[in-house]
């Protein structure tokens, strides 16, 4: 059974009014209530193709827009985002080619160092994973630098889909 998802108007235009953060930042935070505020193997049959896709594309914005993509694999997000189809579903779907053709690339990475970036350690031994893999900083970079254009192409998806990622309410 899918969670119905519903905004109120008067949210949805006081968000759209502060920008395309706050605008894809009240759709997530929509869904993340409706679910009990975290995706799990439980919930996410709940949850439509584009929704799962978006929490997968707030993930990844946290996680490498904080840390980087070894953060993001040493926090246990490397399955989301690599073994499902979330880069088919942004080339596909959400027509963001060059995000998608980075997540694959970066998948390439994933597959020879995943298991050991994964692998629990001390913080001391964490910040050192950003040295021995820094194979990964091209793609932070890159992501880093065109964060506010899939931002926007995020936020631009969602306002064409609206009616895919929740109901909005009077």
């Amino acid at each position: 059974m899918m969670k119905q998802i519903e905004i109120s108007d008067a949210q949805l235009r006081k968000s759209a009014g502060e920008g395309m953060d706050a605008f894809v930042k009240t759709f997530v935070d929509a869904i993340l209530q409706a679910i009990g505020g975290e995706l799990t193997a439980e919930n996410i049959g709940e949850l439509n193709n584009d929704q799962i896709t978006l929490l997968a594309w707030d993930v990844l914005h946290q996680e490498v827009m904080d840390g980087g993509m070894v953060q993001l694999i040493h926090n246990g997000y490397g399955p989301f985002i690599f073994k499902n189809p979330f880069a088919k579903a942004l080339n596909k779907l959400w027509g963001m080619r060059e995000l998608s053709k980075m997540v694959y690339d970066a998948h390439t990475l994933y597959a020879k160092y995943g298991a050991e970036i994964e692998k629990d350690c001390t913080d001391e031994e964490f910040m050192a994973l950003f040295e021995r893999f820094p194979e990964f900083d091209d793609f932070d970079d890159k992501f880093i630098e065109n964060e506010e254009q899939y931002t926007e192409q995020v936020a631009r998806y969602i306002d064409e889909h609206i009616e895919n990622f929740a109901t909005i309410k009077q």
